[in-house]
C-alpha cells in the first residue's frame, strides 16, 4: 500500500486520503500544542511559505501519546495552531504514532531509519518524515531537529530539483 492511500481523517473531520500529497515533497510531523517543542511550529509553519509554492507541504498529526500533551479536541488544536503560529498547512485528526492503536501511516514510516540507522518508535512529539514526490521516505528527523536545520532544509531542496 502507498501512503498516499492510507485512510486520514482531516481535522476537520472528513474521511480521506493522503492522495492530495501525491506529486509533493511532504514533511510529516506529530504534533502537540502543549510540550517543550511546541515552538517548532514556527519553524514548520516557515519552511511552508518558502517551499509551498515549489510543491512542498508540511502535514501535521496531532499525536496525545507523549505526557499528554495534545489533549484538546480538534476544534481546540486548529484554533490554537491559527491563532498562535499562523498554520496554514494541513493538519490532520489526532492519531497514535506509537503502541496497539498505531496509525497506518506511521506503522509504515517508522519503519526507516534515522540519520544514526535506528527504527522503530517515534521517540517524542515532532519527530519528521520527509517524503518524496512518489511516496518514498527520503528521511528521518528526530524530535530536537528544529524544523529549519540545515539537514532538513537540504534535503527538502534537494527532494525538491
Amino acid at each position: 500500500m502507498e501512503i498516499y492511500d492510507i485512510p486520514v481523517t482531516t481535522l476537520a473531520g472528513e474521511p480521506g486520503d493522503l492522495s492530495a500529497l501525491r506529486g509533493k515533497v511532504a514533511l510529516i510531523v506529530n504534533v502537540a500544542s502543549r510540550c517543550g517543542l511546541t515552538p517548532q511550529y514556527a519553524g514548520l509553519e516557515r519552511l511552508q511559505e518558502k517551499y509551498g509554492a515549489d510543491g512542498f507541504t508540511v502535514a501535521g498529526f496531532p499525536c496525545n501519546q507523549f505526557a499528554g500533551q495534545e489533549p484538546g479536541t480538534s476544534e481546540e488544536i486548529a484554533t490554537f495552531c491559527s491563532a498562535t503560529y499562523g498554520v496554514s498547512f494541513p493538519l490532520y485528526e489526532k492519531v497514535d504514532v506509537n503502541g496497539p492503536d498505531q496509525h497506518p501511516l506511521y506503522q509504515e514510516l517508522v519503519r526507516h531509519p534515522d540519520a544514526d540507522g535506528a527504527t522503530g518508535d517515534v521517540q517524542w512529539n515532532f519527530e519528521k518524515f520527509l517524503v518524496s514526490r512518489d511516496g518514498q521516505v527520503l528521511g528521518r528527523f528526530r524530535p530536537r531537529v528544529e524544523p529549519e536545520d540545515l539537514t532538513i532544509t537540504e534535503a527538502i531542496e534537494a527532494a525538491l530539483r
